[in-house]
Order: C-alpha cells, then sequence, then structure tokens
C-alpha cells in the first residue's frame, strides 16, 4: 500500500506497557504514512499499569523507536501527557530531544481552523459520577477490555479482522453515554471560552467528530480498544481512521494489485 502523507497526525491512549495495547496495528499504520506533524495526545505510556505490574513487549519497543524516528526524520513531534503519564506533565513547555512537551497547545489547519489540543483529563471534575462510580466502572472497564481481547483472539483464528467489541458494548451503555455526554460539552465550553473553532482531544476512548453548538468536537480514540486516529490532509480537511477500516483498505488495494498483474500475464 502507497504511503499516505499527512500535513498532521493525532494519536492518544497508546498505552505502551499494557496488555491490551495494539502495538502491533499500531506499528502498521505509521510504518505506512508520512507525517509533517505528530500529536501524541496523552496517555502514550501506562505508567500506572507499569507501576502494577512491568509488562515492555518487543513491540512496544518498536512503538518507541517508531516514534523517535518519525522524529529525526523531519516530523514535527509534540506530546501533551495525560492521567496516565502524568509525571511528563512537569516538563510542559520543554522538550526532550526533539520531542516538545506541552500540556495544551492550538492547532491551526491549512485552511485556518484553530482547535485546541490536550488530554483532556483536565475535564474529569465535570464528568465523574463519585468513587464508588468511579471504581465500578475501572472493574467494568477492565471486564470489558478482558472480553474483547478473547473475541478478537477468536476473530483472528478465524483469519477475520479486528473489531472493538468493547467499543460496541459501551455504546449500549447508559451511563457510559451519559459520562461521554458530560466529558464532550465540558471540551466544547472550555474551546468556546477560549475564542476557538474546536477541540481535539483523546481520554475516554471514544472515537467521534461532530459539531456541538458551533464548536467542532474531535475525540481521536485509542489503541487500547478502538485503534484510531486523526488525521489531517494538505487542505486542512480533518478525518478519523479505525485501523479495521485501514485493513480492510489494504486488502481491497492488494486484490486489485493481484488483478492487475493477473491481467497483465494473460
Amino acid at each position: 500500500m502507497p504511503t499516505l502523507h499527512y500535513k498532521a497526525v493525532w494519536l492518544s491512549d497508546i498505552h505502551l506497557g499494557n496488555k491490551d495495547c495494539k502495538a502491533e496495528y499500531l506499528l502498521e499504520f505509521l510504518h505506512n504514512i508520512k507525517v509533517d506533524t505528530l500529536y501524541l495526545v496523552g496517555d502514550i505510556v501506562d505508567m500506572w499499569q507499569m507501576e502494577k505490574q512491568f509488562r515492555w513487549p518487543e513491540a512496544h519497543n518498536r512503538v518507541m523507536h517508531k516514534l523517535m524516528q518519525m522524529s529525526n526524520d523531519g516530523a514535527r513531534v509534540v506530546y501533551l501527557p495525560g492521567n496516565h503519564d502524568a509525571p511528563i506533565q512537569k516538563y510542559s513547555g520543554m522538550a526532550f530531544g526533539d520531542i516538545e512537551i506541552e500540556r495544551e497547545l492550538v492547532h491551526v489547519t491549512a485552511d485556518g481552523r484553530q482547535y485546541l489540543v490536550l488530554h483532556g483529563d483536565q475535564f474529569d471534575a465535570d464528568v465523574t459520577l463519585g468513587k464508588f462510580h468511579a471504581w465500578i466502572g475501572d472493574k467494568g472497564y477492565d471486564l470489558l477490555l478482558f472480553l474483547n481481547r478473547w473475541y478478537n483472539r477468536f476473530r483472528s483464528w478465524r483469519n477475520t479482522h479486528y473489531w472493538s467489541l468493547a467499543g460496541y458494548i459501551k455504546k449500549h451503555i447508559k451511563g457510559a453515554n451519559k459520562a461521554i455526554e458530560r466529558y464532550r460539552a465540558a471540551g466544547c465550553d472550555y474551546a468556546r471560552a477560549k475564542g476557538l473553532d474546536g477541540i481535539i482531544c483523546g481520554h475516554i476512548h471514544h472515537p467521534e467528530s461532530l459539531m456541538v453548538n458551533g464548536i467542532h468536537y474531535i475525540n481521536d480514540g485509542d489503541w487500547i480498544e478502538n485503534c484510531s486516529a486523526l488525521v489531517e490532509d494538505m487542505d486542512g480537511e480533518l478525518t478519523l481512521i479505525h485501523f479495521n477500516e485501514y485493513l480492510k483498505q489494504k486488502a481491497s488495494v492488494a486484490i486489485l494489485a493481484d488483478f492487475v498483474k493477473g491481467e497483465q500475464a494473460a
């Protein structure tokens, strides 16, 4: 598949160090793109999980090397730490080599629109439903990821593409939808107060792009359950990409290439 060149790409909630991180999928995506600016929108490394149990597979190491290589190859890389990589927040305004560290910033698209970019844990106070509900939520999310993990192992045994069972279940849980709505509203209010056109964030593992009372809200998703990214083309158009759709597109291109080869051979 040909390399795709983007003006900007946003990735968040990769959670390197977590057993549910889809590092192999992310690597395949990164190897097939070229980007001018790469935003790492928080929770790139899951320091919370690594405090409980250190886990760092080779694929996670390759992701880190790939991100650094992209910076060395001329891409501007900006790291906006979230809650799972919170210790990095204290370095906001500084740089590690060629990688800039910022808590939040404004991105201007090719067509002149201004978007606030930040992880989104800043809005937790507006979303939380109390400590007990948060505990239930954590336990419930662990169960969702467990189901998602085994469901997709079953799909791989049947040679079918990845599909987010966890994301599907979440969409049908009333409490989850209520929290997502409150988070979305808080983010849009924050961007509106700054006089911006929109907001790009992560944090809640729920990719979506929609207008909310004149503010363009975009959540670029995650690489734990949804495997999604936000990309900007050279004209300023912003598009959410899901890895399962990327796989289908890649398969279609491969089938077409085989067909062309067959026709040429005939």
